[in-house]
């Protein structure tokens, strides 16, 4: 079956010794903040229709104000239209008028630590800066937390098409 999600980096991908960004939340309220967003995450994952895969995701994404948008695969059987947790979650805070966003948590059914895959990570990219926290339910309470900028280092930004653009201009044609 195919799987669009991602599995957990190998630690020598991403080492858990790798810093991270710094907070302005004490440990207490991360560790609640964390908590609440893998339990909302959790909650998504029954409303999960993974008829193919059999692999159900659950997204919580908090938004700068503080509000809560959780979102759960849908596939499809040619499974490109599939809709992958985190894009949920992600549409419905756009759609009620969200487009900052400072902390997101991803669930499986496995609790095998799934991390976003590469075009959610991109669309996640589009709305939050490289410190973004990604939190990764690992089961039993235990949890990764990434950065964006760590899962996804070499975003495509307004900044890199700019880039892109100028460089056509300057040669006269393709970069």
């Amino acid at each position: 079956m195919c799987r669009c999600w991602s599995r957990r980096p190998s630690p020598a991908d991403h080492p858990a010794a790798r810093a991270t960004a710094s907070y302005k939340r004490s440990p207490t309220q991360l560790t609640a903040m964390t908590d609440e967003l893998v339990d909302r995450a959790r909650g998504a994952l029954g409303a999960a229709y993974v008829p193919y895969s059999e692999y159900s995701v659950g997204a919580a994404l908090r938004t700068a104000d503080g509000s809560v948008y959780t979102g759960c695969n849908i596939e499809n059987a040619n499974y490109s239209n599939s809709l992958h947790a985190e894009e949920v979650a992600v549409a419905a805070a756009v759609a009620e008028g969200h487009q900052s966003f400072d902390r997101i948590a991803v669930s499986s059914g496995a609790r095998d630590g799934v991390t976003p895959c590469g075009m959610c990570r991109q669309t996640l990219a589009e709305f939050a800066d490289a410190d973004l926290p990604v939190v990764c339910d690992e089961g039993d309470g235990g949890t990764t937390t990434y950065t964006l900028g760590e899962l996804l280092p070499d975003t495509i930004s307004t900044d890199t098409l700019s880039a892109a653009a100028d460089a056509r201009d300057a040669g006269g044609g393709e970069p």
